[in-house]
């Protein structure tokens, strides 16, 4: 193996906490999406961030690559070893280190999960909101600049994060931001590094905001004639300034979805699934003005759901649209793609989307965060059929193009990985040299998670 006298090095730092078990390799070669497995030569599981380093500083001197990886439920294959070399399993870092709760932050380990995260904040009155469907890592979360249902109301993790700790290519700790909640002094590594997706260096510690759960919240759901009008009743939500907490687009094929899987009882129509969050008379305000702007649409079948039980089983339903779109065509894969447009081109962009797979025979389920203009689209495909999966990466071709083509983005939330890299030029154009020049500098051997973001050149 070309890595071994790296792989005996490590071996000897951790011991038996660095596996090159062929169950151990497979494991961390999968992934949740349609990318090919690609397996490490093996698994690393540090505890501390001094052992990352340690680990970094090894394999820089062998000329190993570094793949973090969270819970690896990533879509673009982030969390892949391209080139194999070692899997950085950052699950043993799970703690939660410190809770601020007069500054409203923690302080986290990367490979504690949000939902573990919340049950141990859960004493305290705050909660961290960001909810991308998956218990994913926070760590990896940082990485790839995840959002989810109810980033319209909190943002996402870009806005997330005030402080983190990291380790570059070389080996060496950086600390970026701080406790305060605003600094004027210099770069922004901080940013720089969450959606870097492990490309710049590995997240070892985060400063996460948090929020106070709120004193009253409540869900609906009601269903359209038409996407257009669900979606043009979201936009005019949005432009109203109404404080959504979530509002969320279910198509009619995702909705036939949920029926065959969570026997949901819904009509085959679009829905939209709301969330409101305040105290209650503002919870209640809210939903009442919200109820009159859908009935201009010709919302109808108003559903409320006050109870905390209600509400769970709603979003559950909707996080777990990944497996009722599969149950749609048992024995096929599922190609989940998401791209995010400026508010007001949503309705264009989904309509265009929902004719163009029917035009290419493709079965296409969509689901989207809508607040924020962001869609996800979820093809059935059959993996080993190549005339199926050709057809199924045009669609997706043709949907980043008019993402761009409306003044949006190629991904909203997914990020880029190994799946996206041939749509970076499209929308970053001059600038994609800058981020090359900036991967060269912080990462000049190449080491940190490479084939991601950035696509292959010739002259390499």
């Amino acid at each position: 193996m070309p890595h071994d006298t790296a792989i005996a090095e490590l071996k000897s730092l951790l011991g038996d906490r660095l596996v090159s078990s062929q169950a151990d390799r497979d494991l961390h070669g999968q992934n949740e999406s349609y990318h090919p497995t690609l397996l490490p030569d093996a698994v690393a599981y540090p505890e501390t961030t001094q052992e990352v380093s340690e680990i970094v500083k090894i394999c820089a001197a062998h000329d190993c690559p570094v793949t973090p990886y969270g819970a690896a439920s990533s879509l673009e294959g982030q969390h892949l070893a391209t080139k194999g070399g070692i899997s950085l399993d950052t699950s043993r870092m799970n703690k939660l280190l410190n809770v601020n709760d007069e500054d409203l932050n923690v302080v986290v380990q990367p490979g504690l999960t949000r939902i573990e995260l919340n049950e141990e904040l859960r004493a305290t009155g705050l909660f961290f909101p960001l909810d991308p469907g998956a218990n994913a890592s926070l760590g990896g979360m940082a990485a790839t600049r995840a959002s989810g249902t109810t980033a319209v109301r909190y943002g996402t993790m870009a806005d997330s994060v005030l402080a983190l700790e990291a380790v570059m290519a070389d080996g060496t700790i950086i600390r970026t931001g701080s406790q305060a909640r605003k600094s004027s002094t210099g770069y922004d590594l901080t940013h720089l590094l969450i959606g870097s997706e492990g490309t710049l260096g590995i997240i070892t510690e985060l400063t996460l905001k948090l929020q106070g759960i709120p004193e009253a919240a409540s869900a609906a759901t009601c269903r359209f004639e038409s996407v257009e009008e669900a979606v043009n009743c979201v936009i005019l939500t949005i432009q109203s300034g109404l404080p959504m907490a979530r509002i969320e687009l279910i198509d009619e094929l995702m909705v036939r979805g949920f029926n065959v899987y969570s026997d949901a009882g819904l009509p085959e129509k679009p829905h939209l699934f709301v969330e409101f969050h305040g105290t209650p008379s503002a919870v209640a305000e809210q939903a009442a003005l919200f109820g009159e702007i859908a009935e201009d649409f010709g919302a109808t079948g108003f559903e409320h759901a006050e109870k905390t039980e209600d509400r769970n089983k709603l979003w559950t339903m909707r996080h777990n649209a990944h497996h009722a779109n599969k149950a749609l065509a048992p024995g096929k894969g599922i190609i989940s793609t998401d791209v995010c447009v400026p508010i007001s081109k949503l309705a264009e962009a989904i309509v265009e989307a929902q004719d163009k797979a029917r035009d290419m025979g493709l079965s296409c389920a969509i689901v989207g965060h809508v607040g924020d203009g962001n869609y996800h689209c979820g093809l059935n495909v059959d993996t080993s059929d190549a005339e199926e999966m050709k057809t199924a990466k045009a669609f997706v071709g043709i949907l980043n193009d008019s993402a761009l083509r409306l003044g949006g983005t190629v991904s909203g939330e997914h990020g880029i990985g190994m799946g996206k890299t041939a749509y970076m030029h499209a929308e970053h154009g001059p600038a994609l040299a800058y981020m090359r020049a900036i991967k060269t500098a912080l990462d000049p051997k190449g080491i940190l998670n490479p084939g991601k973001i950035l696509p292959a050149t010739n002259h390499h």
